[in-house]
């Protein structure tokens, strides 16, 4: 079973064990298909997205909202992802 990091994404962030292009590459497969369950980030990290947005109720509000732009709908999402507990897999 895989083991929970007691992290959070942005704290992964911040220490170097993600990268921007790891959480760039998340909110995309994201926006891409919003049912992205398991989805590994930066070699040794897994996180379910919808999971993760869903539990944001500020990005569920940004992206269920047609006045918001897709910039803005990104932002949302990647914060959501930033606060996310991802697991060891």
């Amino acid at each position: 079973m895989a083991e929970k990091t007691g992290a959070t994404f942005g704290e992964l962030y911040k220490a170097n064990a993600i990268t921007e292009e790891d959480l760039v590459a998340a909110v995309n497969a994201f926006m891409t298909d919003r049912t992205t369950a398991e989805f590994a980030i930066g070699g040794e990290y897994v996180l379910d997205l919808a999971a993760a947005v869903q539990a944001s109720p500020f990005a569920m509000r940004m992206l269920n909202d047609p006045a918001f732009k897709d910039g803005s709908r990104r932002s949302a999402v990647r914060t959501a992802i930033l606060l996310a507990r991802p697991v060891k897999g």
